[in-house]
C-alpha cells in the first residue's frame, strides 16, 4: 500500500459559538474564538490517498488531477469565506476544525473515486495554525 499526499492552502474566517449557551459560557469555553466579529486562519489542508500504483502510470493517483479536484470541491468553496455564513456544507454546524475536516471527507471520499477508481481517501489533515491541527481517517 502506497500513501500519496497533496497539500493545499486556504484562508477563512469563522467563529466558535454555541447559540444555546449564554455569551458568558461561550467566552469561557471558546475565548477569543467566540469573537462577535469572527477571526481567521491560514489553513493548510493535506489530503492523503492510498492504493496500489497503476502498472501503466506508476501512480496511485494523478496528483495534478487530485489538486484540481481539491481546488474545485473544497478550496473554491472555502477560500476567503466565512465558514459559518458562506459555506453551504457548514450551515448549522459548529465550525470547529474537527467538523470542517469531517465535512471535507464527506465531499472528497466519493469524488476521489471518480479520478482514481482503485484508490481511496486515507486521511484529511487540517492545520488551523502551525501548532494546531486535526487528522481524520473517516472513522
Amino acid at each position: 500500500m502506497i500513501y500519496v499526499s497533496r497539500k493545499e492552502h486556504f484562508n477563512a474566517a469563522h467563529k466558535l459559538y454555541n447559540p444555546i449557551w449564554s455569551e458568558e459560557k461561550n467566552i469561557e469555553m471558546f475565548g477569543p474564538c467566540a469573537n462577535a466579529n469572527w477571526h481567521g486562519h491560514n489553513f493548510e489542508l493535506i489530503v492523503t490517498v492510498k492504493g496500489t500504483p497503476n502498472p501503466e502510470t506508476g501512480f496511485v493517483i494523478d496528483l495534478k488531477k487530485l489538486s484540481l479536484l481539491i481546488r474545485k470541491e473544497i478550496i473554491e468553496k472555502v477560500d476567503h469565506k466565512n465558514l459559518n455564513l458562506d459555506v453551504d456544507f457548514m450551515f448549522g454546524k459548529m465550525a470547529s476544525t474537527e467538523n470542517i475536516a469531517m465535512e471535507f471527507w464527506k465531499i472528497l471520499a466519493p469524488a476521489i473515486k471518480t479520478i482514481a477508481p482503485d484508490a481511496q481517501l486515507h486521511c484529511i489533515k487540517l492545520y488551523e495554525t502551525p501548532r494546531n491541527f486535526v487528522e481524520y481517517l473517516g472513522e
